[in-house]
């Protein structure tokens, strides 16, 4: 498995009253695999793609989160950056690109975090770049793209670092159904070829649909739909 998560619990502080988000829930993704979590809104559905990433840190009494044989919350704070960096690619609906650099310095910033040489962060971009057809446009900023063509790039920047898992909350919230359905075609393609696995947060049961396996986010546990 590159995914397992036993028995996570988070709950929030807000004005004096606790909020129980996720209570107790499993989670487990094997290499190849695509799992889609959907819920309502405010279930946790990004709360535990964030603690699947080594973003936000589960409550005391959890299990271990394992990505890739490696236990997040069980290293030091500098090591669960090294290993986020090596191990984890994220896709956002909002894209995340900087407006301020060009397309492939954004795709290379991952690799800045493991100190790689420019000449080595370069040519691994423009590779990432050409596999998900955006190569001719390495010199454009992100106003200068559409949509769909910044979550292309996005996907990109997520693989720069050649990560095992893939976490993608709602990556095709932000197109429309044509660009969306042509976006998940090459991320789908890509996990197939490399053997990541992907965790997709969406709120589409269409989208959801495209995956391997469809689980539910409910009174703060996994069950299948």
């Amino acid at each position: 498995m590159l995914i397992e998560a036993t028995n996570i619990y988070k709950k929030y502080r807000m004005r004096g009253h606790v909020i129980p988000v996720l209570q107790g829930l499993q989670c487990r993704v094997a290499a190849g695999e695509s799992l889609a979590i959907t819920g309502k809104s405010g279930a946790g559905k990004s709360t535990l793609l964030h603690i699947l990433g080594g973003l936000d840190r589960p409550d005391h009494q959890s299990g271990p989160v394992c990505v890739a044989g490696a236990d997040l919350y069980g290293v030091s704070g500098a090591k669960r950056t090294r290993l986020r960096a090596r191990k984890i690619g994220f896709v956002f609906q909002s894209y995340h690109l900087l407006p301020e650099l060009d397309v492939l310095d954004n795709v290379m910033l991952p690799a800045r975090a493991l100190a790689t040489g420019r000449k080595q962060m370069r040519s691994r971009a423009l590779g990432l770049l050409d596999a998900v057809g955006m190569a001719d446009r390495a010199g454009h900023t992100p106003v200068e793209l559409s949509g769909g063509e910044q979550q292309r790039v996005a996907i990109a920047r997520a693989l720069m670092n050649d990560p095992r898992v893939i976490l993608a909350d709602e990556p095709t919230g932000n197109l429309d159904d044509e660009t969306g359905g042509q976006v998940l075609d090459l991320l789908f393609g890509l996990v197939r070829e490399h053997d990541y696995a992907l965790v997709l947060v969406t709120h589409n049961d269409q989208v959801a649909g495209c995956c391997n396996r469809h689980l539910h986010l409910e009174n703060g546990v996994l069950v299948g739909t």
